[in-house]
């Protein structure tokens, strides 16, 4: 079985009518998008679709978890996933909200073809993009976790562009033992200059956790 990363970017719709699940699956699949329907946002939330390639359009209105509450469970989740709203005619400032708290794009009902079409193509885009900087920090955040706390320590102050001698004043340690750190630190992380260290470092973000010295 393919792993998530793997997979073809689907279009995942999530709507309370049948009918326009049908109508909308019909219109992508004829388009050659693969799309996967749902009829509550509860039933979506609970499948490993979240954390699959591609994007959501679904419902703002629905009985039970509403479309904005998925949201905000998706979010909770760190969830990557682009969410492209469908709202009635009298329900924009529900579209405008969802914008503002991170939705990729929002469409009135009755939906057109060619704008839904366009926001699909620009969402996968999007998320292709998304999954891979964060594939990124992953892969930063697991060369530094390799690092011992102290050396994460040494890290943070040579990628602030302390000097070796300013390092070890504030560590509290030679200026030898902060070069040993410093070689262990490109070792470990396979960084070849200082540049790839701050990158590393800046890739990682907030995934870059700190401990108790050793």
């Amino acid at each position: 079985m393919p792993e998530l990363n793997e997979l073809p970017p689907r279009v995942f719709l999530v709507d309370d009518q049948p009918q326009v699940l049908k109508a909308l699956a019909r219109l992508l699949d004829a388009d050659g998008f693969d799309a996967v329907t749902f009829d509550s946002a509860a039933a979506f939330l609970a499948s490993t679709c979240p954390e699959a390639p591609g994007c959501l359009v679904l419902d703002l209105a629905m009985p039970g978890m509403d479309g904005m509450a998925l949201q905000e469970a998706l979010s909770a989740r760190h969830c990557v996933l682009p969410l492209i709203f469908l709202t009635g005619h009298g329900d924009m400032a529900s579209g405008v909200a969802a914008m503002k708290h991170g939705a990729f794009d929002f469409l009135s009902k009755p939906v057109d073809v060619q704008r839904l079409i366009a926001a699909v193509n620009a969402a996968f885009a999007h998320n292709a993009g998304a999954r891979r900087r964060a594939g990124q920090r992953r892969h930063a955040a697991a060369k530094i976790a390799g690092l011992t706390p102290r050396e994460r320590e040494v890290m943070a102050l040579i990628v602030e562009g302390q000097l070796n001698k300013q390092a070890a004043a504030v560590l509290g340690m030679s200026e030898k033992t902060v070069k040993v750190h410093r070689a262990h630190i490109m070792q470990k992380t396979g960084a070849d200059s200082f540049a790839a260290l701050v990158r590393l470092w800046d890739a990682a973000g907030a995934q870059v956790a700190s401990g108790p010295t050793d």
